[in-house]
């Protein structure tokens, strides 16, 4: 991200010249109280909002300039985990899953192979047949990880992610996540939970009034400097 500015129409500035380096592989938390400009970001990467002004590459692809007809392909290389979920509650687990594939034209051959593969590494893999309200909610954030892993996304964008959940179930959260990231996925995580930024030691990205105010390296983060 280069020289990003985010203003809406209706006058609220959100994103103020904000310059942004993300390497592959990375593993990054966003931070920042209400209103920091967090999840005006992160909706810029998967190209739900466009910046006013600046540059923002995406895995080679100029995401400002794109071409609404060409956003598909955008998201093809992403992956996104939302705090309520968002999955479909007439399907099961395997088919929430599974739509993500479909819709890429993959074979059933190739779904099930794969649909199976992500839900044995969140821990589902007996819950396949099961609907979303019969899940709790770790649960329910174990399926919608699943479906944003299930193309092999090059980047895993999650917008608090363990926000509903209480403190056992986010760790667990996080050590699927943390595979994921060690798999080669680039995570980047919205989060307010500072015992979580604490605990997993990675960089840290600090937001506020929608500008950059703190970048800290893994394992650098103090609270105290906040």
């Amino acid at each position: 991200m280069k020289n990003v500015f985010k203003t809406y129409p209706n006058g609220v500035g959100a994103i103020y010249d904000l310059d942004l380096n993300i390497e592959k592989g990375d593993f990054v938390f966003i931070i920042g109280g209400s209103g920091s400009g967090k999840s005006t970001l992160i909706k810029m990467l998967y190209r739900e909002e466009k910046p006013s002004r600046g540059e923002i590459i995406v895995g080679g692809v100029n995401v400002a300039k794109l071409r609404n007809s060409k956003v598909y392909k955008l998201r093809r290389k992403l992956g996104v985990v939302f705090q309520d979920y968002k999955l479909l509650p007439k399907l099961t687990v395997y088919e929430n899953v599974a739509f993500a594939l479909e819709v890429t034209g993959a074979d059933n051959k190739t779904i099930r192979k794969r649909v199976v593969s992500v839900l044995d590494k969140v821990g589902l893999k007996d819950k396949i047949k099961e609907y979303p309200d019969k899940l709790s909610g770790g649960e329910q954030q174990r399926v919608a990880i699943a479906r944003a892993i299930v193309n092999n996304p090059k980047i895993l964008i999650c917008d608090e992610p363990t926000g509903n959940l209480d403190p056992k179930i986010s760790m667990e959260i996080m050590e699927i996540l943390e595979s994921v990231n060690k798999d080669g996925t680039t995570i980047l995580m919205v989060t307010h939970d500072i015992n979580i930024v604490e605990k997993f030691k990675k960089r840290v990205i600090a937001l506020k009034d929608g500008r950059l105010v703190k970048n800290y390296e893994r394992g650098y983060f103090k609270r105290e400097d906040l």
